[in-house]
């Protein structure tokens, strides 16, 4: 039976779409399909279920895919044992972090990584901490790291970093000479944001919510990166709460002025990866790696 068949369908079925599936295979739609048409010719049976637009898996279907699953997570065990006799680290690591840490924390640690490991190769994924930790609980990840508290009890969770949040304003702002401001300071000034699902938009409005009993904040505008926030504060349309690592470059040419808060904020980034999961040898290396990155790096 081919590996290939197995592994094609073994994508459909964790993501239950076709379209989807044909994009993080990088084939086309039709081959994809002609791949699963194969194997259930193979089977002699229909594998998945194909009505009003929806895709499910059949009772065989089912049981193929519990089966798949460990044949894959065999087939990482073997070349795992193969690679510590032969001392050979290499292999894919598939990558997700949230925004912040994408832009701003990876391109360091991953160029130091490839310097030392130059066989493996690192798939990176960057979306918002909610869609990482949705995307280590499908399997579309082997790590994750991200900006928020993750409470989820399928899931390793551990802090590499803390983070500290200030709030930026341009330099011709009247809370610019300010040493220190406060959560009721915020409230008195058009506020920009990161969007729904963002773990800085998270922790801030937690912030908020224990530092000031008053009026919701003033939210502006939501934007999707750190970048395009910078650039509207520095064009005036508000202030906004952001963490110190995404500033420096700004801090340096005097385009933005960083002030604490008061009590001050700081937040974890953390490593995020399944619990009961097969972990592969190069995997480790490359978890080891970091953490010893973030202790050597934090500040």
């Amino acid at each position: 039976m081919s590996d290939r068949r197995l592994r094609v369908f073994f994508t459909v079925a964790r993501l239950l779409n076709f379209t989807k599936a044909a994009e993080s295979l990088h084939m086309t739609q039709p081959a994809v399909t002609f791949q699963i048409r194969q194997l259930e010719e193979q089977f002699n049976t229909r594998l998945f279920d194909r009505t009003h637009n929806r895709v499910s898996l059949t009772e065989a279907g089912v049981k193929v895919y519990s089966y798949t699953g460990k044949i894959f997570e065999l087939y990482d065990k073997m070349e795992d044992a193969v690679r510590e006799m032969t001392g050979d680290v290499s292999g894919v690591v598939n990558l997700g972090a949230s925004t912040t840490i994408a832009e701003y924390m990876l391109p360091a640690l991953l160029g130091d990584f490839k310097t030392n490991f130059p066989e493996v190769n690192i798939r990176l994924k960057v979306s918002n901490t909610e869609g990482i930790v949705s995307m280590i609980e499908n399997n579309e990840i082997d790590l994750g790291i991200v900006e928020a508290s993750v409470n989820n009890k399928n899931l390793d969770v551990e802090v590499c970093r803390n983070d500290e949040l200030v709030v930026i304003v341009p330099q011709t702002h009247e809370l610019a000479e300010k040493e220190k401001v406060t959560a009721e300071d915020l409230m008195k000034y058009p506020f920009i944001c990161r969007e729904k699902g963002s773990g800085t938009r998270e922790v801030i409005e937690g912030y908020i919510h224990d530092n000031y009993n008053g009026h919701e904040i003033d939210l502006c505008m939501e934007l999707g990166s750190p970048e395009a926030i910078k650039g509207a504060v520095e064009a005036g349309m508000g202030l906004s709460v952001m963490s110190l690592v995404t500033i420096s470059k700004e801090l340096k040419l005097g385009t933005l002025i960083a002030i604490p808060l008061d009590p001050p904020l700081e937040r974890p980034f953390s490593f995020v990866r399944q619990r009961n999961k097969f972990r592969a040898h190069v995997m480790e290396d490359m978890l080891e790696f970091a953490q010893n990155y973030c202790r050597d790096h934090q500040d």
